[in-house]
């Protein structure tokens, strides 16, 4: 059944999508960033990341407790002046995302390989690895 805009889950975003302009990094963050696929390639999983508008500094990945967490933070300030150097607009905008992903408790640091290019962070770590077992060591007596 077709119903009016009014009764979308967005209505307030609709409402003032003709009538105010946001600023231009702003797209409607919370549906564009951070779209992730995961897929199996061989031995590893590889974890593709969307992560538009965001430079490789402004990303953080931490592993702790078998828990992979990817976080980011964007900073973005406009400024127009007219002649007299008084504002006509100032616009700031700061944006912070975070995402976690159980990868095992036994992936250490190492075992993940990440890289960053237009605007898609990849991770590929192995799917399981089991525990390390120390072998016994047995000390020669002289």
């Amino acid at each position: 059944m077709l119903m009016p805009g009014i009764f979308d889950n967005n209505f307030v975003d609709h409402f003032f999508d003709d009538v105010f302009t946001m600023p231009s990094g702003y797209q409607k963050m919370e549906n564009t960033v951070m779209r992730t696929d995961i897929r199996e390639v061989g031995e590893d999983y590889e974890l593709a990341m969307e992560l538009p508008g965001y430079s490789k500094e402004e990303i953080q990945a931490e592993l702790k407790d078998g828990i992979l967490t990817i976080a980011a933070e964007h900073k973005e300030e406009t400024e127009d002046k007219d002649e007299k150097g008084k504002f006509i607009r100032r616009e700031r905008y700061t944006g912070k995302c975070k995402r976690s992903f159980q990868v095992g408790k036994y992936i250490t640091q190492e075992d993940i390989h990440a890289a960053f290019k237009d605007g898609v962070l990849t991770l590929r770590f192995p799917k399981e690895k089991k525990p390390v077992v120390e072998e016994k060591k047995y000390i020669a007596i002289q």
